[in-house]
């Protein structure tokens, strides 16, 4: 069985072709600028690149170039499109409405639109892609994975917001958290690595790139994660603030003469660790910065540390969350890739138990443990596999 997994954004199309025989990637890529003028597609086979300046007026016209390709004589993957079985579609936002992957039907592109207010980027991007894929390829089934479905067994405590009860009845104001995919799977493999079921089994996930976000799983079940209601929640991100005090939002509107559009791409787009450093939102430039001992070194070094101990804070928040902690589990860009940023964060909790094997840590986008035999809770690396997750998911609903 062959799965096409589809990451529709607005302009952008993220493809994998995984065989589900041996969950290998047959070939993978990225249309960049549909609708625009410029278009161009990177396409990778095996250990080969291939890149296409080739115009895409809409989604339907870059999937089915994609397919193209699959099926093309020089580099092809598969004879015909009739191997492919099913297509699974990331969906950032489900609502309350969605607790697992489905299969799309008419009833769930409804509820997938209903859900645009609280994802305005996001979904109607998703709903293009798939809708292009039922023109492009009639009769083939699509399935939805949601980002927000992992969350949804988070206990009603957790997820209500301190603010009148009202806006939840009226708009859906709650914590409904992000990146469930990455979640469920790093937590589920790493019970793997340990050698015990995710059932018996408190982990904390750390899911760490421009966008960032925490997850308490206890048993195999997500009970809190730090994004909220929208992905600007938690803890401090590349260009995003996370929490803060809300009041600072109606100063600064006041003060600066803001309107919300602005205060919120302030707080989107140049807060977190560009805004603290006032140099770069990519970790690799503030500890070069610290490094050389530049212009930037001072404010990059405020920011790293900040950074850091806010991780540590919300860890500490969820071993309350989970009554203890058995595992610490690193994915995302950051997580994976970065040994100082991982130590600076493990530096913080030996309170709990939390020994860093420093020869062990200094790695990259390497599945491994890198806490000491000694320590109490087990600190591991796991690259986190999005797309195989959709792809299982799609295999599931299809067989």
């Amino acid at each position: 069985m062959k799965i096409l997994v589809l990451n529709s954004g607005s302009s952008s199309l993220k493809y994998q072709l995984i065989d589900m025989e041996n969950e290998q990637v047959l070939a993978k890529g990225n249309y960049e600028r549909i609708g625009m003028e410029g278009s161009f597609v990177t396409h990778k086979v095996g250990g080969e690149k291939y890149k296409y300046e080739r115009d895409a007026k809409n989604h339907e016209e870059a999937i089915s170039f994609v397919l193209s390709q699959f099926t093309d004589s020089e580099h092809g993957v598969i004879s015909s499109l009739d191997e492919i079985s099913a297509v699974g579609h990331r969906v950032v936002h489900g609502g309350e409405k969605f607790n697992k992957s489905v299969v799309i039907t008419d009833e769930v592109i409804d509820t997938i639109r209903e859900c645009i207010p609280l994802a305005p980027l996001h979904n109607p991007a998703a709903l293009t892609g798939i809708e292009a894929c039922m023109k492009v390829m009639p009769g083939k089934k699509n399935v939805a994975v949601f980002d927000t479905a992992f969350h949804q067994t988070i206990p009603e405590e957790r997820y209500i917001y301190p603010i009148p009860y009202k806006y939840y009845e009226k708009y859906g104001v709650r914590k409904y958290g992000f990146h469930g995919t990455s979640h469920r799977y790093v937590s589920a493999r790493v019970a793997e690595l340990v050698g015990k079921p995710v059932t018996e089994l408190k982990t904390i996930v750390c899911h760490l790139g421009q966008g960032a976000s925490l997850c308490a799983v206890l048993n195999g079940k997500s009970v809190d994660t730090s994004m909220g209601f929208t992905p600007l929640a938690g803890i401090a991100m590349g260009t995003r603030s996370g929490d803060l005090d809300p009041s600072i939002v109606t100063f600064l509107m006041k003060k600066e003469g803001l309107t919300p559009d602005e205060v919120e791409k302030i707080l989107n787009k140049e807060s977190g660790l560009i805004g603290m450093s006032e140099y770069s939102a990519d970790n690799r430039d503030l500890l070069a910065s610290i490094d050389a001992n530049d212009e930037h070194a001072e404010k990059s070094k405020l920011a790293m540390e900040a950074y850091a101990y806010i991780i540590a804070q919300y860890i500490a928040k969820y071993a309350v969350a989970l009554n203890g902690v058995d595992v610490i589990a690193f994915a995302g860009g950051v997580g994976e890739r970065g040994p100082d940023e991982r130590k600076m964060i493990c530096e913080q909790l030996k309170w709990m138990g939390v020994e860093l094997d420093l020869e062990a840590n200094n790695v990259k986008a390497e599945e491994r443990e890198i806490s000491t035999k000694d320590s109490k809770v087990k600190v591991w690396i796991v690259p986190t596999e999005e797309e195989l997750m959709i792809a299982r998911d799609t295999a599931d609903l299809v067989k």
